[in-house]
């Protein structure tokens, strides 16, 4: 009967030992899935602004065309001054 419970306990143990390195291999694995997830969003971050730069540069004008960006947002700025002066009216 004691060598039954020894051989119970040992089995136990054996069981406890293969958990607990299961269990720190999973937390291995959720430590790089983590530090990937947290990569991933830095870059899609990263990449909506990147979208939004361009986004914004297409809506004044074509990329490289400077001046008529300008004369596009001086257009745009005259155009909110004589809506504020409206309002202030």
């Amino acid at each position: 009967m004691l060598e039954g419970i020894r051989k119970e306990i040992e089995k136990l143990i054996s069981l406890y030992e293969a958990e607990k390195a299961e269990r720190i291999k999973l937390q291995s694995l959720l430590e790089q899935c983590k530090a990937e997830n947290e990569a991933c969003r830095k870059q899609i971050g990263d990449l909506e602004q990147q979208v939004n730069n361009l986004q914004l540069s297409e809506a004044f004008g074509a990329a490289g065309d400077k001046a008529a960006a300008k004369v596009r947002i001086d257009k745009l700025v005259k155009e909110i001054d004589k809506c504020i002066s409206l309002l202030e009216n």
